[in-house]
């Protein structure tokens, strides 16, 4: 499925004195099979976007497709779109409410496949749950409020991807975790990605996340995008991404010291070829003796 947006604007508490445009036409398109970043500074309109993909927030002004969804279209399947494209907030977790892990699970399943026979059910819901890491037969009986910090998270995406969706969208999926929480989660979204879920979009403000595990990225500001492409490409802009506001991942910073040091380093920002690069670069210099 793939997301063409094209002069899509959003106004908030529209014809009101408290009126705020949000978006501002944002034209973008997402290719199927993407691992998909949206950069901005709080408050440029990414959240906004994304909350559009499955008309959690409904089209307005402009147009958006996802795959053969028309979200302009009054007649849309919206509740089948829905079904297709997945969401996780942020801090997911707070979303959970059932008295059991297994029944918050499979509440999407109730609402998206209501065909389903109880065992294709139950086999769905122990699928996801064993997805996203955790243990069925011990947490399937506890509430989810007796998890830990990181269970929760899992158990949370494990009732959005319950419905295999062929997109998958998060908004911060990090936040809040320590280094290897968040490996073991951009881990757990790789090994979904490629397989039933074709596209995965993810919101953040880490750039090193960015940089690290995304295809390509879209920069938001003001409600636009005003940069996009590989982070191989966007993170060579580091003095125009400082000035809207925003970060840049630290293997940009180290090679922007490097620049002014009239040294030029070809790299893709990720960590593991930055050390490379610069480790070459050493040897090449006469840092490291031939017989070592």
């Amino acid at each position: 499925m793939r997301i063409v947006a094209k002069g899509l604007t959003y106004t908030y508490s529209a014809k009101s004195p408290f009126a705020s445009r949000a978006l501002n036409g944002v034209d973008l398109t997402v290719e199927e099979g993407e691992f998909f970043g949206i950069i901005g500074h709080t408050g440029s309109g990414k959240s906004t976007f994304v909350q559009h993909l499955n008309a959690l927030i409904r089209l307005t002004d402009g147009s958006l497709k996802v795959g053969e969804y028309d979200l302009a279209d009054k007649k849309c399947n919206f509740v089948e779109l829905r079904s297709k494209v997945g969401m996780v907030f942020q801090y997911p977790e707070y979303q959970l409410f059932a008295e059991t892990v297994e029944k918050d699970v499979a509440f999407g399943l109730k609402n998206f496949r209501k065909e389903m026979k109880q065992e294709e059910r139950d086999a769905a819901v122990k699928e996801a749950i064993e997805t996203v890491g955790l243990d069925y037969a011990r947490v399937k009986d506890k509430s989810p409020f007796e998890l830990s910090g990181g269970q929760k998270r899992r158990a949370a995406i494990a009732g959005v991807i319950v419905t295999k969706p062929e997109i998958l969208i998060l908004d911060e999926p990090a936040a809040g975790l320590d280094p290897l929480g968040k490996k073991e989660l951009m881990e757990l979204l790789h090994s979904i990605h490629g397989g039933w879920c074709k596209t995965i979009v993810i919101v953040s403000h880490d750039m090193d996340e960015i940089a690290e595990n995304c295809t390509r990225a879209a920069v938001f500001s003001e409600g636009k995008v005003v940069m996009e492409g590989p982070p191989a490409q966007l993170f060579r802009h580091t003095e125009e991404l400082l000035s809207l506001g925003l970060d840049v991942p630290v293997t940009a910073k180290c090679a922007l010291l490097l620049k002014e040091r009239g040294i030029e380093l070809e790299t893709d920002f990720t960590c593991d070829d930055f050390a490379h690069k610069v480790l070459a670069l050493w040897k090449a210099e006469g840092g490291i003796q031939n017989d070592q």
